[in-house]
């Protein structure tokens, strides 16, 4: 087996591992490997804002598939989740929104005040780098001069105006994206710069990667944590057909999401002993909460007919050279082009529920091209109760986990409440005037349900085309309880030099999209790792002038 040394093995190079692999490589002193299992950024679907879905099950996509979901028919829910150079940030919908400082502040209930929002604020003005008109206009609430940069859409379809006046029409205010009162609707800020795609490769790893002590190997599939007793001292991976074990003389971080990482968690014997003991896997550390805690942002559209400019077209000739030429046109649109966060009923503290607004009909999770003009309206259950769980189909480290997110399935039934409460203001924003004078009413997902009472309508839709919004979290919980799988410095406990970060780690879900605090947690996870080496060369200088002495 070929072996080489670093004093840092980051695996996964997606949204957090990133940002985790760029600051600890600025020290020149410090030898960094960043292990990413797909290809180079290199497919132009990845660039180009319009064409993500384009990406789904493609080459650059882990494929993921959910256990059947008897809540939605016995349906599988299809899972993407970036498999190339950035991650996730390579292939999501660009939508820049932070969540609230309620969530934020959770995360400081379950792991201390540096979790909390004014712990983590700093972080979010590190990452982001919001275009100078955005930021004037929202000054407290926006980060300036951070890695990833964050702009208005280009060339927004005049259909979200529409439906950011209907939902006014119903009560629904419109706010500033990612303001100090995010109750209300709001056109997306997005990770683009000049219509292009802006992910963790532009804004971490592009400059980072031209310094000679960081080590991108790509095509590298981590099949196992490599330990000694219960140290953590390298990562095993494949790369075409060799096995190479990289030893890391200082520290090993897990960033391969909410998925994988639990997943090689169990793979190098870290997990619930019983299911170990069952494929054949040596016990590390007993830890039964790894791959518990799933959750997700579970979301219902309605798609119906519209008459007329919507990014149905986009691929035509006209919108192509319009991008190439300009970098403006529908090819710049991260489709997902509004949303806004209402309640589910009166008199709650925060919002439970996200509307969210695209100009074209996505039809059967993405995969399904619309067959003429549409727009889709869907709700995003934000704030679920019901939780799941990844678990090992087997030893195989290339065989894919078994997801089971468990939608619906709380005991009291409130998720299925709320969101077929947020299902019936899709409707009444749908027959406001100001997008109804721009649909024809016929309704292309559920197709014909026009026909249909409305609630009968959004129950068939929440059965056979609910999916996901691409926000999986929890599966390596943070926590300063002892059965949390990692502390508050990411430190996986049972084990030494391991740490995990990616969206794995967050103690509860927000109410916001993944992207955004998975970036934070890359950023927080390199100083905790630098502060920790920083006190060990502390510890040893006085151990050093102690025995002078």
């Amino acid at each position: 087996m070929n072996e080489t040394t670093y004093d840092y093995v980051v695996v996964g190079a997606g949204s957090a591992g990133a940002a985790v692999a760029a600051r600890l490589s600025e020290d020149p002193n410090t030898r960094v490997l960043l292990l990413e299992a797909g290809p180079e950024d290199k497919k132009t679907e990845v660039h180009i804002p319009a064409a993500f879905s384009k990406l789904f099950k493609s080459d650059v996509d882990w494929n993921y598939e959910t256990e059947p979901q008897p809540t939605l028919g016995g349906r599988r829910v299809f899972w993407p989740r970036g498999k190339v150079l950035g991650g996730s940030s390579s292939m999501n919908a660009m939508m820049w929104v932070r969540g609230f400082p309620e969530d934020y502040d959770e995360w400081g209930e379950a792991a201390g005040d540096g979790w909390s929002w004014n712990g983590l604020r700093r972080y979010f003005e590190r990452v982001e780098n919001v275009d100078s008109a955005i930021a004037r206009d929202n000054e407290t609430e926006t980060g300036r001069g951070g890695a990833i940069r964050i702009e208005e859409q280009r060339s927004p379809r005049p259909h979200t105006e529409a439906f950011i006046a209907a939902a006014g029409q119903t009560g629904i205010p419109r706010v500033p994206a990612n303001g100090r009162d995010q109750r209300g609707m709001s056109r997306t800020l997005v990770s683009q710069h000049k219509g292009s795609r802006f992910s963790t490769v532009n804004g971490y790893l592009k400059e980072a990667r031209k310094r000679p002590n960081l080590v991108i190997a790509t095509g590298a599939h981590a099949t196992r944590v490599v330990f000694e007793g219960t140290r953590a001292v390298g990562v095993d991976y494949r790369q075409g057909e060799l096995t190479i074990r990289a030893k890391a003389a200082r520290e090993v971080v897990l960033s391969g999401g909410a998925i994988n990482t639990p997943q090689l968690l169990m793979l190098s014997g870290i997990g619930d002993r019983e299911q170990l003991v069952k494929h054949g896997i040596p016990v590390v550390a007993h830890s039964p909460e790894v791959g518990k805690n799933l959750r997700d942002h579970l979301l219902t559209g309605l798609a119906v007919g519209a008459k007329e400019d919507t990014l149905y077209t986009a691929e035509k000739p006209g919108q192509l050279v319009n991008y190439l030429v300009r970098h403006r046109g529908m090819l710049t649109s991260n489709v997902g082009e509004a949303y806004g966060f209402v309640p589910s009923q009166e008199g709650m503290a925060a919002p439970d529920l996200e509307l969210i607004f695209a100009p074209v009909g996505f039809i059967g999770e993405g995969l399904v091209a619309a067959e003429g003009h549409a727009v889709t309206v869907g709700v995003i259950l934000v704030r679920p109760e019901s939780h799941g769980e990844i678990t090992l189909a087997s030893a195989d480290p290339f065989a894919k986990p078994l997801i089971d997110p468990r939608y619906l399935t709380d005991p009291a039934g409130r998720d299925r409440a709320a969101i077929m409460s947020g299902l019936s203001m899709c409707e009444e924003i749908l027959a406001a005037p100001a997008l109804k004078s721009r649909t024809t009413g016929a309704f292309i997902q559920p197709a014909g349900a026009e026909r249909m009472e409305r609630t009968e309508r959004d129950a068939l839709a929440l059965e056979r085309h609910s999916q996901t919004l691409y926000h999986p979290v929890g599966t390596a919980r943070m926590g300063s309880d002892a059965a949390s799988v990692v502390d508050e410095e990411l430190r996986v406990r049972g084990v030494q030099g391991l740490r995990v970060a990616d969206a794995s780690i967050m103690p509860s879900i927000i109410r916001g999209h993944t992207n955004a605090p998975s970036i934070v947690i890359g950023e927080k996870a390199a100083d905790l790792i630098r502060a920790a080496r920083a006190g060990a060369s502390q510890t040893r200088t006085q151990r050093r002038t102690e025995r002078a002495g």
